[in-house]
């Protein structure tokens, strides 16, 4: 059953995942996603005019100059950028000025010979911090989209990317999806650089590394790929880069996009790569041995691997007293567990189990289902649906609006539903009970509405017998995922006592964070073979 169920949305998700690629490599086909453009500079600078006006025709943003600079022996000079990208102070102050001041007569051979041009200006020249030489056409033209400033020099092999990128953004503030009462109050933003830099103040380490790409044919969007060297297993980085690799996308507009071209199981209603947009959590996880990736457009950054027991977690549990903390997270698992089955256990009880329920509160059950015309089935299927209905009607809407549609239309269409008789007041306790629950673990939002469903099946035809079925084959197909070769329940299965002290209840820091080498699975592209995870890294 286990491997029944692990080839059914492992395999599929891979042949998904790589189908496209393979094709083109049994073809023996090269793709070219650059631009069709040679791949050298010309040096005169007329050809480079011409060039750069017919890749950028109808663009009204992008902007080229053209300028003779020197005395006796004079260049012609082009710069050129995207208006709204640049900080124009940047290129006037440190680019433009210092060409107009500078003293062409004095002592420098260099500035006349074309080999050295590019390294005199570099040098003598422009005061830029941020400064680098291509020598490739279609890099000046990448960089150009990226909001860096480019020079053209007549006469020169070569050009200088000028990183003066200066655009407006949304200012750090507090996340909406991960609030805390203590605890940082800083989100990741849109920027990537900024989010790398919030990252770099959590730690502070040279081993936390960088790595950065491009994916999307039309969109070249910034992808970084975040991890601590001697913490992060390099297979699991080894895998990470060539799943990337794997992405032949048109576009890549938002993390999700990644997550979905990556993941290990697409078909599964258990998200097996993490999602987060506060800097703190993710400096956490990297601690433990995680990858971050963080995409270019967008505050989510993803980490993997994910564990099952991460989505009862909380950053806040690491900053509130033991006791506090392990009660919150008992909680979580009581909340989960009750929104899950709640409506599957009223479903059992009603139809198959009555002689459990004490006679006085099956009385009062059986008086307010009287002239009700469903069965408990498919009005709870009913109700439901009419919650997930408000909740993502208050969602979509304007955030007042929003708010009104979600209290008043829960409290009006409750009461009109019990008044018509389509459903009963223990029904609207029950599914109000259900979806309080629910806001108290958002990480499983994506999978509550499934396993709930799943449930009321089994409830409905089994009993209370149809429920333990229906859990143990949610349960074997948990154990059959993996998160980038861990399980996805580890520590529970396989068991280790090792990380067990940071579950259902957190154990004290001092006993937690011994060593700065946090993580102790194992990485192996055998999934039936678990021994690899179970012994710790030495």
């Amino acid at each position: 059953m286990v491997g029944m169920d692990n080839n059914m949305f492992r395999k599929l998700g891979n042949i998904f995942r790589y189908m496209k690629l393979e094709k083109e490599k049994s073809k023996n086909k090269k793709i070219d996603i650059s631009l069709n453009i040679d791949t050298k500079i010309p040096k005169d600078i007329n050809n480079i005019e011409i060039e750069l006006k017919k890749i950028f025709v109808d663009s009204f943003d992008f902007i080229l100059r053209k300028i003779t600079i020197g005395d006796d022996f004079k260049r012609e000079v082009i710069i050129t950028y995207i208006d709204g990208m640049i900080n124009e102070e940047i290129i006037n102050n440190d680019v433009l000025e210092r060409f107009l001041e500078f003293d062409y007569n004095k002592d420098n051979d260099e500035w006349t010979r074309e080999e050295d041009i590019i390294q005199f200006i570099k040098k003598e020249i422009i005061t830029a911090s941020d400064i680098r030489e291509v020598k490739d056409f279609k890099k000046t033209i990448e960089s150009i989209l990226s909001g860096d400033t480019l020079m053209y020099v007549n006469g020169a092999d070569s050009a200088l990317v000028i990183s003066a990128r200066d655009w407006k953004e949304r200012s750090i503030s507090e996340p909406v999806t991960e609030s805390v009462i203590r605890g940082p109050r800083e989100g990741f933003v849109e920027n990537l650089k900024t989010n790398t830099a919030m990252l770099r103040r959590k730690i502070k380490n040279p081993k936390l590394k960088f790595e950065t790409l491009t994916l999307g044919v039309e969109t070249d969007t910034d992808i970084c790929i975040c991890y601590i060297k001697g913490i992060a297993d390099e297979n699991i980085i080894s895998d990470l880069k060539y799943r990337l690799s794997c992405i032949k996308s048109d576009s890549i507009l938002e993390s999700g996009y990644i997550e979905q071209f990556i993941e290990d199981a697409p078909f599964s209603p258990f998200q097996t790569i993490g999602v987060s947009e506060r800097p703190d959590k993710v400096a956490g996880k990297l601690l433990e041995g995680r990858i971050a990736i963080i995409c270019d457009g967008t505050p989510f950054v993803l980490t993997l691997p994910y564990l099952f027991v991460e989505t009862l977690q909380s950053s806040e549990d690491y900053y509130s007293r033991i006791l506090y903390a392990s009660f919150n997270r008992m909680l979580r698992f009581i909340s989960f567990i009750i929104t899950t089955m709640l409506p599957a256990l009223y479903i059992a009880l009603i139809n198959f189990h009555t002689k459990v329920i004490p006679v006085r509160l099956l009385l009062s059950i059986m008086d307010s289902h009287e002239g009700i015309p469903f069965d408990p089935f498919w009005e709870a299927i009913f109700m439901s649906l009419l919650f997930e209905l408000l909740r993502e009607a208050g969602i979509r809407m304007p955030q007042p609006i929003g708010q009104a549609i979600s209290i008043v239309g829960a409290l009006v269409i409750g009461e009109s539903v019990v008044a018509a008789g389509l459903a009963s007041e223990i029904m609207i306790i029950i599914i109000a009970l259900t979806a309080i629950t629910s806001f108290i673990v958002p990480a499983l939002s994506e999978s509550l509405p499934f396993i709930r469903i799943i449930l009321m099946i089994g409830a409905n035809i089994l009993g209370f017998m149809g429920i333990v079925i229906m859990l143990a084959i949610i349960m074997l197909h948990l154990s059959s995922l993996r998160s980038f070769g861990v399980p996805y329940l580890s520590p529970f299965s396989p068991f280790r006592k090792e990380r067990i002290e940071d579950t259902l209840i957190r154990a004290p820091l001092w006993s937690m964070f011994k060593s700065s080498k946090l993580s102790s699975w194992k990485y192996s592209n055998n999934y039936s073979d678990d021994k690899n995870y179970i012994e710790k890294e030495d």
